[in-house]
């Protein structure tokens, strides 16, 4: 059953196929009559709906293009359908009057597949085989992109460039008179000539980028220039940006000189602002450059099927870090002992690769702590608020089946229920970006949620921030949407962007930093204190929602690890189908939590020891639970993480010492024998032309 969110948008949808295939057919039964209104204001309704949705459904179209019904098909018809008007038309001489527009209307779509073939040419030599970020590039003589319409949008192209065409010819359908169709093809096909040709100048060396031999060339010339000691290695999906974020302050505080390694060109805009140098190589190929390079360490935040092809740089000594750690099997992954060393949190995880018995060896564990939880503030003890502020995050379903993945499904519901009947809670509910992407229960749950939340807050009433509490937010969102350089012009593509994305300013770094603190401070500021919030953009952070927080409800997940590090309270939901001694005993990170059931009826109690720090028996509980998932506080976890990728760089440094020494020893060894084999196949040579003579 569809949700009533979704409900909508399908209606629409719905209405907009049904009036196009409509006008078709008014088109066609008023060329065939014929009867020149319907006719005309089919065939602009036709054309008008099909602009209208190029810009506003694409996705619908794109439908229509898997059934061979796409824009060139439906205005091809739409066209040959005025012809077949024109022809049904009396006044309308067939020879002398409509050949010549039948002509015209020909060489107007003759020039739009050549446009397209110079397209196709320019957005070859437009695609290098490697994609940077806050690095100078302007030694691969990178231009401005050409307009969008022209280059990348075919069918906008088309249908905007026939307007004109069409115009003229509905003029000729009433008047009867030629010389109005003449024009419109005229300017249509005018249009169509200069945009091929100005497309065109693109192809032109002073707009032409460097080939892929002189981009390969550049990329060694400058890694051998910046000389990058330790990277970060990311590939994934559109969705698993986070996982490769949440580690980029730490490596951009690493000693030496950090890079940052993707493999997907889609990937280059989703990492947040950043100083570090980025690079993105698409093909294996290429990717094995880095053997020459000084990269001595790669860090590895998530696995997944590119990650294989960099471990067979044996040059390079390659960590995983992980991108959160929890209890759960993704946790304690059998591919983790395809890597150097495996780096953890605390004793906790070390604990948990030797149960799992997976092949990681203890010694190649290293606990690091989790540096980028420095931004979480500490437990103060009850909430100074008069309301108590729940932030309720669960995880996603993951890619297997079991049922305690995410609580959305089996208990969100109730938990939502439960804190929204306590008129002294605001809740925050931060779902997983990826809920509802394997199981579409838990996304039809999540949209029950937050329908849920909505209706909860129109019940509610109070005072509200002043107009001038939003617009320090939108001037706060607009500076750092400035400083993080999200912003370009619609026509930009991924050269462009390079260009405008090179060396970053000095200094910038820390006044992204400032600008994301005061943007964070405008956000909560801009809404009222009672008012429930729904959080499913990437800003605010979910660190951010920590110090929001003074109780969190989550699932077996890191969140439950990272939120550990304030000691506040905190709650899991069971939803296993475990007692819950078996839960505490499985999962080690929810012993000092409260276990909340699918019913989710111990949260008027969770609450009370909230709001009274005297009922809450866990206190103690958390401390030691924090060290031993998280690790010691001193020395500071930044610390043990730099040292950590310095040991490891020493590694690979004794690993490439070892290589040069064994090459020099064996390569004389090896001239010697293969100088006794050529000079014993001589001494034969000449034994046997001695015979011979």
């Amino acid at each position: 059953m569809p949700s009533a969110g979704l409900a909508p948008r399908r209606i629409v949808q719905l209405v907009a196929l049904f009036t196009m295939f409509a006008a078709f057919t008014a088109q066609l039964a008023g060329a065939l009559l014929p009867n020149v209104p319907t006719f005309a204001a089919a065939s602009a309704v036709g054309l008008g709906l099909d602009l209208y949705l190029q810009h506003k459904q694409p996705g619908l179209l794109s439908l229509l293009g898997r059934i061979r019904f796409d824009v060139t098909v439906r205005q091809l018809l739409r066209d040959m359908l005025i012809l077949v008007g024109l022809l049904r038309i009396e006044g309308i001489n067939p020879l002398h009057e409509q050949s010549p527009l039948t002509i015209a209307l020909l060489s107007f779509y003759l020039v739009h597949f050549a446009c397209q073939a110079v397209a196709v040419l320019v957005r070859r030599t437009r695609t290098l085989p490697i994609a940077t970020r806050n690095i100078d590039t302007s030694a691969l003589r990178l231009h401005t992109a050409p307009p969008r319409i022209l280059a990348r949008r075919p069918g906008h192209r088309l249908l905007t460039f026939s307007v004109p065409a069409t115009a003229g010819l509905m003029v000729t359908a009433a008047t009867k008179d030629a010389l109005y169709g003449g024009i419109g093809l005229g300017l249509a096909l005018a249009l169509s000539v200069f945009g091929t040709v100005y497309l065109g100048t693109w192809l032109l060396p002073g707009k032409r980028p460097a080939n892929e031999r002189a981009a390969l060339e550049w990329l060694d010339a400058w890694l051998a220039d910046y000389r990058p000691t330790v990277g970060m290695y990311f590939s994934g999906g559109t969705t698993s940006a986070y996982q490769a974020n949440m580690w980029l302050s730490t490596v951009a505080s690493l000693e030496g000189r950090p890079l940052i390694v993707l493999r997907e060109r889609f990937m280059v805009q989703k990492i947040d602002a950043t100083d570090v140098p980025i690079v993105c190589i698409p093909k294996v190929a290429h990717l094995m450059n880095l053997e020459h390079s000084t990269l001595k360490v790669l860090l590895h935040p998530a696995n997944s099927g590119k990650t294989s092809q960099v471990l067979r740089i044996p040059s390079i000594k390659h960590a995983f870090i992980n991108h959160g750690e929890s209890d759960k099997l993704s946790s304690c992954n059998p591919y983790a002992k395809a890597y150097d060393e495996v780096w953890v949190a605390g004793p906790a995880a070390r604990e948990r690769y030797q149960l799992a018995d997976i092949g990681v060896e203890d010694k190649d564990v290293v606990e690091v702590g989790r540096p980028q939880l420095a931004p979480i503030r500490p437990y103060v003890g009850s909430p100074t608020s008069p309301y108590t502020t729940v932030l309720y995050a669960p995880t996603w379903e993951g890619w297997t089946n079991d049922p305690g993945n995410t609580s959305v499904i089996l208990a969100g519901e109730n938990i939502v229920r439960e804190l929204l009947d306590d008129p002294k809670v605001r809740l925050l509910y931060k779902p997983h970006p990826m809920t509802g992407s394997v199981d579409p229960r838990a996304g039809r749950a999540n949209e029950r949620i937050q329908a849920m939340i909505t209706e909860a807050n129109a019940r509610r009433s109070g005072t509200r921030p002043g107009p001038e509490a939003a617009a320090e937010l939108a001037r706060r969102t607009a500076e750092l949407d400035r400083l993080t350089s999200t912003a370009f012009r619609a026509s930009a593509d991924e050269i462009e962007r390079m260009k405008l994305q090179g060396s970053p300013d000095t200094g910038r770094a820390a006044a992204v930093a400032e600008a994301t603190a005061a943007w964070e401070t405008a956000y909560w500021a801009s809404f009222p204190e009672w008012e429930h919030q729904i959080i499913t953009a990437a800003r605010p952070a979910i660190y951010t929602c920590f110090n929001q927080a003074d109780l969190l409800i989550s699932d077996v997940s890191s969140v439950v690890s990272d939120y550990l590090s304030s000691e506040k309270p905190y709650a899991v939901a069971n939803t296993s189908g475990l007692r819950e001694e078996d839960f505490k005993a499985g999962f080690p990170t929810v012993r000092a939590a409260t276990i909340l059931g699918p019913k989710a009826k111990g949260i008027p109690a969770l609450l009370e020891a909230v709001r009274n720090p005297e009922k809450d028996t866990l206190v103690a509980a958390r401390a030691e639970l924090k060290e031993h998932l998280l690790g010691p506080s001193d020395p500071p976890s930044l610390a043990r993480f730099d040292a950590a990728s310095l040991e490891l760089a020493v590694k690979a440094d004794e690993r490439r010492a070892r290589m040069t020494a064994r090459l020099a020893t064996e390569l004389p060894a090896q001239r010697e024998v293969e100088g006794i084999e050529e000079d014993a196949e001589a001494e034969a040579t000449g034994a046997e032309d001695s015979v011979t003579a």
